[in-house]
């Protein structure tokens, strides 16, 4: 299908080995950049997954004003895809988000409306943000997205996958893959592209140490955004995934910067996370595997924050 203007360069992301920071008696690491989507993020694939779905089946109207409550990069997505295809869109978002990232929804022509969260992401942020889009839907009979309980985000993020197998050759496995999760459209997507290939795939959902909720833990409060909502994804159930990797906001943050110094590989938090759990079960699997996971998005999306600050 012929897309329009920028919606053309929408995946056929690169995918790359880590060279200096696996060790070499562990497995390799690859890393599929997605950083180089249009708006420098994964979420490219979801939005326009989720809007062209809603397009073919009636439930989004020509013209019709579309409403997404997103952190961050779902909004820029969005606002992308809507700029292209001519809907208004109105994003309910919060002051935990990248300046950035409100800059880039702005910038596509969004309507953004903040809500305040001055301690990141917390557990009663995400409920607030969805309760304030609703409330937008039924006073404008809007469009929600609904991107944690949209499975057209899931079909969105099978590409991925799939352009993996289509990048690494079949000499050596591809032992494990793993994500961090928010909405785990692209743990999903991913995964079961993955598995049709490999079905011995170790499957591994990421989520922050002060957040997790999928192993057990209390929910709490943390910065690595797009993820640790302090509830389980609606769609993530436990057939989904094989184990959970716990990854600290100050490892996070670490394995940010180094990725950037030594790999080249500039990226936010969120990458960091998923760096520090796929270099662990490098190290745990051994050599003459592959694991594989993704750079989320740009680093350039947290300049101004405190992840490069000297």
């Amino acid at each position: 299908m012929e897309r329009p203007g920028g919606l053309a360069a929408v995946g056929g992301t690169s995918v790359v080995r880590l060279a200096r920071l696996a060790d070499a008696r562990s497995a390799q690491v690859w890393v599929k950049l997605e950083g180089a989507n249009p708006t420098g993020s994964y979420k490219d694939r979801m939005a326009l997954s989720m809007i062209e779905a809603a397009e073919a089946d009636g439930r989004l109207r020509p013209g019709q004003l579309v409403v997404e409550a997103s952190v961050g990069s779902t909004g820029s997505a969005l606002a992308f895809v809507c700029a292209v295809k001519g809907y208004p869109l109105r994003i309910v978002s919060s002051s935990a988000a990248a300046e950035e990232k409100i800059r880039t929804m702005r910038a596509f022509g969004a309507e953004v409306e903040l809500v305040p969260s001055p301690h990141g992401m917390t557990p009663d942020l995400i409920p607030t943000m969805l309760g304030r889009a609703r409330d937008i839907v039924a006073e404008t009979g809007a469009f929600l997205v609904d991107q944690f309980h949209n499975v057209d985000m899931v079909t969105g993020y099978e590409r991925l996958g799939e352009e993996l197998l289509d990048q690494l050759d079949g000499r050596l496995p591809v032992a494990a893959f793993c994500s961090y999760v928010g909405t785990a459209g692209c743990f999903l997507g991913t995964s079961r592209a993955l598995r049709k290939e490999h079905p011995e795939l170790l499957r591994v959902v990421v989520e922050p140490v002060e957040s997790a909720v999928l192993s057990g833990g209390p929910a709490g409060s943390h910065n690595i955004e797009g993820g640790g909502v302090g509830h389980e994804p609606p769609l993530l159930t436990a057939a989904d995934y094989d184990e959970v990797v716990t990854v600290s906001e100050a490892d996070a943050f670490a394995m940010a910067r180094a990725a950037a110094r030594t790999e080249g590989i500039l990226s936010g938090p969120s990458t960091g996370a998923n760096l520090v759990a796929a270099l662990r079960l490098a190290e745990r699997l051994g050599p003459g595997r592959r694991v594989v996971t993704v750079q989320v998005d740009s680093g350039l999306k947290y300049l101004s924050g405190r992840l490069f600050t000297p």
